[in-house]
């Protein structure tokens, strides 16, 4: 298994070959197809990449983890969030491993799994800080770049700013929206109901609003196709990405 190191980044993109055959499996192949998807949180950019992945039998890229595995290791290390230059410098250092194949989600540090301990509160709560530090998002997205040419230019990542900053050239860019009220209600079923409504708002709408200080991700660029799912199931918004790509990556 290889890993997301200080100077080397590289991860999983084989898939099973259990995974169910799709008829988007065999699109574009031996060709490039990166598919990125921004959004902001709650629009189902995570559940619906993964399963588009899957079906394409392409990698799978959740740049938000790796975001929150620097900000849970600056936490672990008592790293002091506003310190701009010790935070550049952690996401440099960090030992990272982030897998890339759709079916598993699997993320350590320095060896440990820390799968699931990225996805607490405490982190959603303090990773904003690390996104708005200009110097690890540089080195992250070098890292994410890296993961990409990784994969053989076939993999869909999504995150905040791919379709404008981590890979602008790819050869499908979606913006996937929702409504505030859809993506309240999304996030606070991805947590189970166990956080209050100002929770989630925190988690979901300000988190946003600090976010959106570094990167657009709430506006389309040009040539970024716009999908609002507010009225549509996973499956059917998995339909409508893969109608896209279908369509722009003909």
């Amino acid at each position: 298994m290889r890993g997301v190191g200080a100077r080397a980044t590289a991860g999983e993109t084989s898939v099973p070959s259990t995974a169910a055959p799709s008829p988007d499996s065999g699109f574009r192949l031996g060709k490039s197809l990166v598919v990125a998807i921004d959004g902001p949180s709650g629009s189902g950019k995570s559940s619906v990449s993964r399963e588009v992945a899957r079906r394409l039998r392409a990698g799978y890229l959740d740049t938000g983890a790796m975001y929150r595995a620097v900000t849970l290791h600056c936490l672990a290390s008592g790293i002091d969030l506003e310190d701009s230059a010790a935070v550049e410098a952690a996401a440099r250092s960090i030992e990272l491993f982030i897998s890339t194949t759709p079916s598993k989600e699997f993320v350590t540090i320095a060896g440990d799994d820390v799968t699931a301990a990225i996805r607490e509160p405490a982190v959603s709560s303090a990773v904003s800080a690390v996104a708005t530090t200009m110097g690890a998002r540089a080195e992250l997205i070098r890292r994410q770049r890296a993961l990409i040419a990784g994969s053989g230019h076939r993999i869909v990542v999504e995150g905040r700013d791919i379709t404008t900053v981590v890979a602008p050239d790819a050869e499908v860019r979606i913006l996937l929206t929702a409504s505030e009220e859809a993506r309240l209600r999304r996030r606070g079923d991805q947590l189970g109901g166990t956080q209050t409504d100002a929770q989630l708002r925190r988690e979901v709408i300000e988190r946003d609003a600090r976010d959106s200080a570094v990167v657009n991700f709430q506006q389309a660029a040009d040539g970024v196709v716009t999908l609002d799912s507010s009225d549509l199931d996973v499956e059917q918004t998995v339909a409508a990405v893969l109608g896209i790509v279908r369509t722009v990556a003909h």
